[in-house]
């Protein structure tokens, strides 16, 4: 038997054992062990330092809109923006760290539960990214839409944020059953790969395909008809209000401030999901309907990708920080106090008033309404 490495955006690595006399996967002279590269180097490096700037920013924000100013933020909003921190931190502690190692390693060693396990839960975490961004441009196109029906927003947010929980657990599920610790036959080499749980090579190619779809195709549809419907509304209340048939920068003559400010975020933390995922998938595509890609292109540019796609889990913070005052001022107020403490270290009699009425300035710096 002939082992070959491929390129799998749904699960990683994965060993696939071509049929004897088969046309399809024809035999290969020699088989060589993958190697730690300098391109995995660089990945691995770029995905350590992507872990440390995720984890510190993502937790940061759980932790703001859990118990500190974030609090303000509109009943129904801050489920969204907790689940989405939830999936990110998901996504950084599970994935990040599960592909630095992998690669650091080549062959697995693990063991065959922990090959189940981390698999499904990388794909849980990626899926439960996209969905709820759904749901956030569900919520915001209901809004603008439909602003007199604010009272149903909460319950309505919770349905929807289980659901996307929910299908997100089933749609990982199958990652159970077809990934397993497989060892080479003519190597000491073993691997956390799909090997025995496809006949045909289509079969794979159709599993991987139904994730894209559900991973990235029918989110990004969407979230493009929802913001869609909000853009072509908000253009027909200009036109009807004041007969122009521009959109005015602002649109704070037909959205409230808060509403439009809580839009323009949703939307750009949209725009960082598609602009950071759409080359990865694209290769992903590419290569399981034309798998000589994967020799064809150079080895950095695949690892280069992956890497640019788990920069979406830093953007989601940053962009919340950018448009959010009291998300600013927690991190203000804790910087403050860090620094105070160091200085009542070296300076026992400094006066300790100092970081608290910081604090308190940085309390009246927030607005009394981030979003609605």
């Amino acid at each position: 038997h002939i082992y070959v490495f491929k390129l799998s955006s749904v699960g990683g690595c994965s060993l696939a054992l071509p049929p004897p006399n088969s046309s399809q996967f024809p035999p290969l002279s020699d088989w060589e062990a993958p190697s730690f590269t300098r391109a995995a180097q660089f990945r691995v490096g770029a995905t350590a330092l992507l872990f440390l700037f995720a984890a510190t920013s993502n937790l940061a924000l759980l932790v703001s809109v859990w118990c500190g100013r974030g609090r303000r933020l509109a009943s129904h909003l801050r489920p969204l923006i907790l689940s989405l921190a939830a999936a990110d931190l998901i996504m950084t502690f599970v994935a990040m760290p599960l592909d630095a190692a992998w690669n650091v390693t080549v062959q697995w060693y693990a063991g065959d539960a922990l090959c189940k396990l981390l698999c499904f839960l990388k794909l849980f975490a990626m899926h439960a990214s996209a969905f709820i961004l759904v749901v956030i441009s569900l919520d915001r196109q209901h809004a603008i839409l439909h602003p007199l029906d604010a009272l149903n927003a909460h319950q309505r947010n919770r349905r929807m944020l289980l659901l996307a929980w929910s299908l997100s657990l089933l749609l990982a599920s199958p990652q159970l059953f077809i990934f397993r610790a497989i060892r080479a036959e003519t190597a000491d080499f073993i691997q956390c790969a799909t090997h025995g749980s496809f006949s045909r090579r289509w079969q794979e190619t159709v599993y991987n395909m139904f994730h894209f779809i559900t991973l990235y195709v029918v989110p990004l549809l969407v979230m493009s008809c929802c913001y869609s419907r909000i853009l072509l509304h908000i253009h027909l209340q200009h036109r009807r209000n004041t007969g122009e048939s521009y959109l005015r920068r602002s649109g704070t003559d037909i959205i409230p401030k808060a509403r439009m400010k809580t839009l323009k975020m949703t939307l750009v933390i949209v725009l960082s999901f598609v602009v950071c995922w759409t080359p990865y998938y694209l290769l992903g595509v590419w290569y399981w309907f034309h798998p000589a890609v994967l020799h064809a292109t150079p080895e950095y540019v695949h690892h280069f990708l992956f890497v640019f796609g788990n920069l979406n889990t830093c953007c989601d913070p940053v962009i919340y920080g950018f448009y959010t005052p009291s998300f600013r001022a927690d991190l203000a107020a804790c910087c403050h106090r860090g620094r105070g403490a160091r200085r009542d270290v070296a300076t026992p009699s400094t006066d300790r008033q100092g970081p608290h009425s910081r604090d308190h300035e940085a309390e009246h710096a927030t607005n009394n309404q981030e979003g609605d």
